[in-house]
């Protein structure tokens, strides 16, 4: 059984939605296997800067990340 692979690599930038959208960088890719050993899903954690101070946002998802997406 072939494992699925992560979207997106660490070091990937996305900008949030919104009036002030905010500028992350994926950091680290979570992955949750079941008791079987099968993959259950992947989230990612991102951070940001924020008057001089890292924020991290822990579950990321694909989505969030592909509609943000910063071309480079």
């Amino acid at each position: 059984m072939e494992e699925r692979q992560p979207r997106f690599k660490i070091g990937q930038q996305y900008k949030t939605r919104g009036k002030y959208p905010r500028l992350y960088t994926v950091t680290d890719i979570l992955r949750t296997y079941n008791a079987k050993g099968e993959l259950v899903k992947i989230r990612y954690e991102a951070t940001r800067e924020f008057m001089g101070q890292t924020i991290t946002d822990h579950d990321v998802v694909e989505s969030t990340i592909a509609i943000g997406e910063v071309k480079s």
